[in-house]
């Protein structure tokens, strides 16, 4: 592993110095408790490889189950056909991939990636046993157990365990105000923030009455006890799994707020310097995906962010709003690789899909889909293996169960691979089992 001793001394300065000294009056006196361990578990940082230099992970979630056949359409199947009379699309309409698959219409961005080698379609995605409750699948993705298993830690927060030892708060970063169960690990590392201006750490010395007392705001805010709805009605975002902690309440408090300051700190003044070099679309996904590229522009030394697009309930009047979710989808992953490449930071980033199911197969009465199961991810770099990857799933009625398609890969092999082939760890503790790494990078 590589050594980066410029950081490990940035995070004493910071941690032990700064804070610690030249600006302690911005910073309640209980935090000063804290600075002693920091100090000690930054020593661990020296054979961490950083976000700075290293290869880094983007993870999408494409919250509340997006409709698979939709997006990687089986255009010329007749059982898709005959299912989907209403809201299927036709190869005239399909951006085609070859004579039997092609893209949504409105993917062009993916497209000009898959055209140009850096995009990746991983068919018939799924696990044993599906689960059709957006909570307990979503939560099986995030913590890669097995349906019939409950894990406390999400496979990212077990990445930081095993992988991540004394490193930067901002090692995981999640665009969001909600934190996502696969960061919940057993020393919880990562932060969570809509917009850096939002976390902004006041001693409560000088609250006004009436005021929120900021440890507790502060509290708050880091770890997204505010849950927000999505507006187009699409109410699943991201489940929040519990952070545990070792020691008690009060030093977790302490940690968080302190780790959410110096953090804020970078971030802010990163996003305020980094300048974006493509134009982005006007939504939620592509703010997100523009802050991750100024963050690594600016040299944070993040290696996995995490960033969501809700709304892919798509139970009644599905094609308006899928097509809308297409379009932001394919844009704003499109804007997000040119303001990389423009940095000429492509080649250390991967991006990869994941949605806690597909649909069914057959279309319902109001037009929209229902709960299903196996769908499609995809994986998106300048060192990936481009093209279909895996095999798509049947859809004849013979082989469905309870109209839903059979997965024909397991996500934890994608997560494998993700792990020792693009982070460079060992995946079985982590994953709590041995999975073959899918041939994606």
């Amino acid at each position: 592993m590589k050594t980066d001793a410029k950081l490990c001394t940035r995070r004493d300065f910071l941690r032990t110095s700064a804070l610690g000294g030249a600006v302690a009056w911005t910073i309640p006196t209980f935090l000063a408790n804290t600075f002693a361990s920091l100090h000690a578990e930054a020593k661990d940082a020296n054979n961490i490889v950083t976000g700075k230099d290293g290869t880094i992970l983007v993870v999408l979630q494409m919250a509340g189950g997006n409709d698979g056949l939709n997006t990687v359409v089986p255009y010329s199947n007749d059982y898709y056909k005959k299912a989907r009379k209403r809201i299927g699309l036709d190869g005239k309409s399909v951006l085609k991939i070859n004579d039997e698959i092609g893209l949504h219409p409105n993917l062009t961005g993916f497209k000009e990636l898959y055209d140009a080698g850096s995009l990746g379609v991983v068919q018939g995605i799924g696990y044993p046993n599906p689960n059709r409750s957006h909570f307990r699948s979503t939560e099986i993705w995030q913590t890669a157990s097995d349906a019939d298993r409950n894990e406390s830690y999400g496979w990212i927060g077990r990445y930081f365990d095993n992988a991540c030892k004394g490193a930067d708060p901002t090692v995981g970063v999640n665009i969001g105000r909600q934190m996502p169960q696969a960061f919940s690990s057993s020393h919880p590392r990562g932060v969570s923030l809509d917009s850096p201006k939002n976390y902004r750490f006041v001693s409560s010395e000088h609250a006004k009455r009436g005021e929120m007392d900021s440890e507790e705001r502060s509290y708050r805010e880091m770890n997204g006890l505010e849950q927000q709805m999505d507006a187009d009605g699409g109410s699943i975002g991201a489940v929040a799994g519990p952070t545990k902690h070792v020691g008690s309440p009060l030093d977790f408090i302490e940690r968080t707020a302190l780790d959410a300051q110096i953090s804020s700190d970078k971030i802010l003044a990163i996003s305020r310097k980094v300048e974006s070099h493509a134009k982005y679309p006007q939504s939620e996904l592509a703010n997100s995906l523009k802050l991750v590229a100024q963050l690594i522009g600016g040299g944070l030394p993040t290696r996995i962010f995490y960033v969501s697009q809700g709304g892919y309930d798509t139970h009644s009047n599905q094609l308006n709003a899928h097509d809308r979710l297409m379009r932001d989808l394919g844009d704003s992953v499109k804007a997000f690789i040119d303001d990389l490449k423009a940095q000429g930071n492509f080649q250390r980033v991967m991006v990869m899909t994941f949605s806690e199911f597909g649909r069914r197969v057959a279309e319902n009465a109001n037009n929209g889909t229902d709960h299903g199961a196996a769908a499609p991810m995809f994986v998106i770099g300048d060192r990936i293996k481009a093209g279909l990857l895996g095999k798509y799933p049947s859809l004849a009625p013979a082989d469905l169960v309870n109209g839903d398609l059979k997965f024909t890969t397991d996500f934890r092999t994608v997560y494998a691979a993700v792990l020792e082939n693009w982070l460079k760890t060992k995946s079985e503790p982590i994953l709590g089992k041995k999975f073959t790494p899918l041939p994606i990078v």
